[in-house]
């Protein structure tokens, strides 16, 4: 269900109405229920089952956290950059670009998000995200360099460790705005914004992490390291238009592509050829 919301594009929906007015009735009538059945719906990523070939060489390692123990995939050696996927997706979406952060001699590390691909936990949202890079930071080191694809862009920029604050940061396709397309695809939906509002103050509760707090923008423009957007323009998930505000900081640079989506733009030379222009130059 989750992913079906996230990743809607479409402005209308026959079923939207109803959609709105069964869970509105659900939260009058039964609002613990209703919530707990809303973290479930809303919360809940789609596992991505893509078999991706792994590259020769690829270590796999569980690491535990917090937040359950989180699967983690290491190629080559040298400094480490840090991958990261988005919401819905997986660590496999990156062997491509692992083994060109490998040829550049470096170690790249990726890692499932919980609920994701091969890590532990059945619900996800940002503040657990953030949270639990946090920990996998401490785990695995020292880091380099952090990659982030879509949402991850917002884990990225919403984490304050230390360790992140001065290096390299290389962003796929990000989610610039992240809050209000949130909400704006939840109530493209159908669903209750009433019922949503209550899932959101429950977890803002236990992780202490209000979403108002939450801006990848502001974060940007406090941000010491360098920073590099990779985007494209026709991007239907992630929109381009706030990648380009973003560059307009004056300290982001953006690389704009054509034709090559929220998702192939992964695998693609353009990325490839960022990464090692940013790589070289914070050397």
């Amino acid at each position: 269900m989750s992913s079906k919301i996230y990743f809607n594009t479409r402005r209308f929906s026959p079923s939207k109405w109803l959609l709105g007015i069964g869970t509105r009735l659900h939260h009058g009538l039964a609002p613990r229920h209703a919530r707990r059945t809303a973290s479930r719906l809303l919360l809940t990523p789609q596992r991505n089952q893509r078999d991706q070939a792994a590259p020769e060489g690829l270590v796999r390692q569980a690491v535990h956290t917090g937040e359950g123990q989180l699967m983690s995939y290491r190629l080559g050696q040298g400094p480490v950059w840090l991958l990261m996927h988005g919401w819905s997706g997986s660590a496999s979406q990156l062997f491509p670009l692992m083994e060109q952060v490998a040829a550049q001699g470096f170690t790249a590390i990726a890692y499932d998000h919980p609920a994701h691909g091969n890590s532990e936990g059945s619900t996800g949202h940002l503040p657990r995200f953030v949270r639990a890079l946090d920990e996998l930071i401490e785990r695995v080191g020292p880091i380099h360099g952090v990659m982030a694809h879509s949402m991850g862009g917002a884990v990225a920029l919403s984490s304050r460790h230390p360790g992140l604050e001065h290096c390299p940061l290389l962003l796929v396709a990000p989610v610039i705005d992240y809050v209000p397309q949130l909400y704006a695809m939840v109530a493209r939906s159908g669903y209750s914004m009433r019922l949503f509002d209550a899932v959101v103050k429950e977890i803002e509760q236990e992780y202490q992490h209000p979403l108002s707090e939450v801006d990848p923008l502001a974060a940007l423009a406090r941000r010491s390291g360098p920073t590099l957007i990779v985007h494209d323009e026709a991007d239907r998930f992630a929109p381009h238009k706030d990648s380009l505000r973003a560059s307009q900081d004056g300290r982001t640079r953006l690389i704009s592509t054509q034709g090559l989506g929220h998702g192939r733009i992964l695998a693609s030379p353009a990325l490839f050829a960022a990464f090692a222009q940013l790589s070289q130059s914070a050397s």
